[in-house]
């Protein structure tokens, strides 16, 4: 399947911010990346804060895709909010987007969510909606029978969130042992 020039300008954006700072991403450059006019990016995104803001909600779906994945993975129940955890950190590692919606540390690098800094009141993508949306899923992925595992997906999303502020060392696979152990993994639930 051929990407829609939309797709195609934000892989080029996403792939200019990580390699260089957001203000130093210039239009003109994800354009001639993307294979598309500076016109039809203007288009799409109506200008460098409307791409910031499309970069913010597709790095925020990507995560919440992977969240699904590891709801909908093979085994119980705690293995499933391991997963959740351990897909939180690596994701949070693998794009500085994902970190700061999760942390709501953002700095002058990162092209803001829609709402933060531009128009005080107005709400922004942040690590309030993205747990509301975790909670939400696991809502659903979750018999009624194992509702409590629904309620716990959050706080396996907190403590994940907590290795993001104070990382253990070294950071990757069983680094969440923690969590493995919180949550009974090694149970049949």
């Amino acid at each position: 399947m051929v990407p829609t020039a939309r797709e195609s300008l934000l892989e080029a954006a996403g792939a200019a911010l990580a390699a260089r700072p957001w203000p130093a991403v210039r239009m003109v450059d994800v354009a001639a990346v993307a294979g598309v006019s500076r016109q039809t990016l203007y288009n799409e995104f109506a200008g460098k804060t409307g791409l910031g803001h499309a970069l913010v909600r597709r790095d925020a779906a990507w995560y919440l895709d992977g969240v699904d994945r590891a709801l909908a993975s093979p085994g119980g129940c705690a293995a499933r909010l391991a997963e959740v955890a351990e897909w939180t950190v690596t994701a949070s590692h693998a794009r500085p987007l994902v970190r700061a919606l999760l942390t709501g540390c953002w700095n002058g690098n990162l092209p803001v969510p829609a709402g933060r800094g531009v128009r005080p009141g107005l709400p922004a993508l942040g690590p309030a909606e993205l747990l509301r949306s975790v909670r939400e899923r696991a809502d659903a992925a979750f018999a009624p029978a194992e509702a409590e595992w629904a309620q716990r997906c959050e706080l396996a999303v907190r403590l994940a969130m907590s290795y993001l502020v104070a990382p253990a060392e070294p950071p990757g696979p069983g680094s969440l042992e923690l969590l493995r152990l919180f949550n009974g993994a090694g149970r049949t639930a």
